[in-house]
């Protein structure tokens, strides 16, 4: 991307000592009664819903859209500072923690930025649009110690979309050995899990005039220059393979990350993705059928779109028992013989008391990007419209150069990881 040098210089020569927050010069320097700060990146959408949360005050905001910014802005009593461009939000010295609620396409540059500032980090998911801007991702929080969270937070609270229970007494379940090995696990709108599944792409787009309000060149940022089209932006960008993955990316983190935490899969990824799908456009996000992961032990993750897959499939398949929605378990006497098995080990799931300890998050730029890889791994299929092996230590798919330059995707100058 453009150089922090050049980027420095615009600000009059501000080095990056002057903008450290005080939550990165040593634990316990933030006083208990300290309220965090917190920048939001992006307020069209999810970044306006998350203005108020616990423990925090929103000192910041920055969107590319004045109406989006003015609208937020006056969603806030106290006076903020406004910016058009993300990077002096991230180097604004009052901004402890950076809050990301942009389109996927940027996720991963404004991250690694933001971790270069010694900002901790609130992502929305997906975490990125590809394998290698995650993988930078976990490379820059590892080299500069900050706390980061993904905000899908299904493996740690809240009932769990249309399956009746947490995830918590599924873990302990799972955990216990009573179901058998290896699983299958079936998300659809069978087993509870209601798809955007036609969040998709028009595939005959007429350029039109771009509005006043909005920077178009920087909301592109680093996909590849196409013509303005109110379908492009907003909220129907999803539709398209430049900024998400349709359904897929912004419905698949939330319902794969706490089946990855179920399987105990935080540290790995699926050896093989298939896919059953009509081919797709190269711009515009189609439907599929079916897509289904293989793990090196056999467990699988099997996800159908729209009405696809078999109504008494059961959300958890074992060899000795299986799982249904609102938790019906089909073993004998399994909630007696559960109940002496021990609980899952508790996750840290305050962010703002793992920015005040320097802890990480349940959910973190680790298992965040290995959940993120499946999503991934399923758009990389999907475009390619085949079966697709993969190395999770190399973290790379096997004998495919096709497969693999989508993993790092050229970003469109001067943009760049």
């Amino acid at each position: 991307m453009t150089s922090r040098r050049d980027f420095l210089k615009t600000l009059g020569g501000v080095t990056l000592l002057t903008v450290v927050p005080r939550n990165v010069l040593g634990k316990g320097f933030i006083a208990p009664s300290d309220e965090l700060t917190k920048g939001i990146i992006g307020v069209g959408g999810m970044g306006r819903g998350h203005i108020p949360y616990d423990n925090t005050r929103v000192v910041a905001m920055c969107d590319v859209d004045k109406n989006h910014l003015n609208q937020a802005a006056a969603m806030v009593k106290d006076k903020i500072n406004l910016y058009h461009d993300f990077r002096e939000l991230i180097l604004d010295k009052n901004v402890d923690i950076v809050h990301i609620a942009t389109p996927p396409h940027w996720h991963g540059i404004m991250s690694i930025e933001a971790a270069k500032a010694g900002k901790d980090i609130f992502c929305e998911k997906p975490m990125t649009r590809t394998i290698g801007e995650s993988k930078r991702v976990v490379e820059a929080i590892r080299q500069y110690g900050n706390i980061f969270r993904l905000n899908t937070w299904f493996r740690f609270k809240d009932q769990f979309y249309g399956l009746g229970t947490p995830v918590k007494p599924l873990k302990k379940l799972v955990d216990s050995g009573l179901l058998g090995w290896p699983l299958k696990v079936t998300i659809s709108k069978h087993t509870g899990f209601d798809w955007k599944f036609y969040w998709v792409g028009k595939t005959h787009l007429e350029p039109q005039s771009i509005p006043q309000e909005l920077d178009y060149d920087m909301w592109l940022g680093p996909a590849p220059y196409k013509p303005y089209n109110a379908h492009r932006v907003h909220s129907t960008f999803r539709g398209y393979w430049d900024y998400d993955g349709g359904g897929l990316g912004d419905m698949g983190q939330h319902y794969i990350d706490p089946v990855q935490y179920l399987l105990g899969k935080d540290n790995t990824s699926p050896v093989k993705v298939e896919v059953d799908a009509p081919q797709q456009h190269p711009d515009a996000v189609g439907t599929w059928r079916s897509i289904t992961y293989t793990y090196d032990d056999g467990c699988q993750i099997i996800l159908w779109g729209g009405d696809y897959g078999e109504p008494n499939t059961p959300y958890i398949a074992g060899p000795n028992g299986n799982v249904y929605k609102n938790f019906v378990c089909d073993i004998p006497d399994w909630q007696k013989k559960l109940a002496d098995f021990p609980e899952p080990e508790e996750q840290n799931a305050n962010f703002i008391e793992c920015v005040r300890n320097r802890q990480k998050f349940a959910l973190n730029e680790l298992n965040g990007h290995r959940s993120a890889t499946i999503v991934n791994m399923g758009a990389v299929a999907l475009r390619l419209n085949r079966t697709l092996e993969y190395d999770p230590v190399k973290e790379m798919f096997v004998n495919d150069e096709e497969a693999n330059r989508l993993i790092d995707q050229p970003m469109r100058a001067p943009w760049s990881i």
